[in-house]
């Protein structure tokens, strides 16, 4: 099989080996439509960039990090595909580092794998993002970071994130209309900002129209399937169950669409079921999830471009640096018959 080089991409597309570079290490200084002309030989001519020779010629390494707290989670494959397929069309690579803050030594061999490792760029999600320890460790070894849905310190590092709270707040006004008065409403893990901001929009929508929280049908979960079985088992088999729940991820979701069925009530006519995330699993379920769309790829996709970006480093705190992206409520058969 005959390697494609450098030099075949440019002459291809009509442009210097220097031009073709360029594109393709993301920096400036490259019109659109040469910059679009030499993306598309790239992916006629499939050519893969040598990384060895790349990292050997410049002063980056092609070395991306993914830090999470939860690798097998649907949140946290969400964000690696979306990152992997960026990363894929810029020529980079990309490294996922678990990070187990349970044992007392996580920060010393997280300082040792980043010292070790020649990356450019790290991106992280909640909790991590928010851990001031993880960012101290960063920072100590001098490589930029995003953060994707932080919770505060915005001049700290560039950012993705989506407005939690909003969404929400709409998923609930959405369980409202449908005439749900009773609503029962599961939280997250304590830890990740994004349970506080979707507590926060429930309750909005709620006081908005003047209905009732009912501290007894508002209980608190950690994301998994097992806690939304747990918590939903004692929502339903309650004598004054609500009508409606609402949980804070599609995980916890899943697991009260379980119980609603082990109780032998119909979803949404007995039971309307309200999630958050758009995970794949929201759509295997049946009747499908009700949820609000997280763009989890596009969020990653901005993080490696921030990363890649060869003035990041010097403007991290730019607005330049600041992305908020659109959330969309999913309308399907947990809430609405027949959607």
């Amino acid at each position: 099989m005959t390697v494609v080089t450098i030099k075949d991409v440019a002459a291809r597309a009509g442009v210097s080996p220097k031009t073709v570079s360029r594109v393709i290490n993301g920096e400036a200084h490259v019109r659109a439509d040469k910059r679009e002309q030499v993306l598309r030989v790239v992916r006629e001519l499939d050519y893969r960039p040598n990384a060895f020779a790349r990292s050997l010629s410049s002063s980056r390494s092609y070395l991306l990090g993914f830090l999470t707290d939860d690798p097998s989670s649907g949140y946290a494959a969400d964000v690696q595909l979306g990152a992997l397929k960026r990363c894929r069309e810029r020529s980079y690579h990309l490294l996922v580092e678990p990070i187990d803050r349970s044992d007392p030594h996580w920060a010393r061999e997280l300082a040792g794998t980043l010292g070790t490792l020649r990356l450019d760029g790290v991106m992280l999600t909640p909790p991590l993002c928010d851990d001031p320890k993880v960012l101290e460790v960063i920072e100590a070894a001098d490589l930029p970071y995003v953060r994707i849905s932080p919770s505060g310190e915005e001049d700290r590092s560039g950012y993705v994130r989506m407005d939690d709270q909003a969404a929400a707040a709409e998923m609930t006004r959405h369980l409202i209309a449908r005439g749900h008065k009773r609503i029962g409403f599961l939280k997250g893990d304590p830890a990740h900002s994004a349970s506080r901001k979707r507590f926060a929009g429930f309750v909005e929508a709620m006081i908005a129209a003047h209905l009732p929280i009912d501290p007894k049908i508002v209980l608190e979960g950690d994301f998994s399937v097992r806690s939304g079985v747990e918590l939903g088992e004692k929502l339903l088999s309650a004598p004054d169950r609500p009508t409606a729940v609402f949980a804070s991820n599609d995980d916890m979701a899943l697991g009260v669409l379980m119980v609603a069925m082990k109780h032998h009530l119909t979803v949404p006519d007995d039971l309307a079921i309200g999630g958050f995330d758009d995970a794949p699993t929201s759509r295997l379920a049946w009747p499908q999830l009700s949820t609000i769309h997280q763009p989890m790829a596009a969020m990653a996709a901005a993080a490696v471009d921030m990363l890649t970006d060869p003035y990041y480093r010097q403007a991290e705190s730019s607005v330049s640096f600041r992305r908020s992206l659109d959330y969309q409520l999913k309308v399907r058969g947990s809430t609405v018959p027949d959607a």
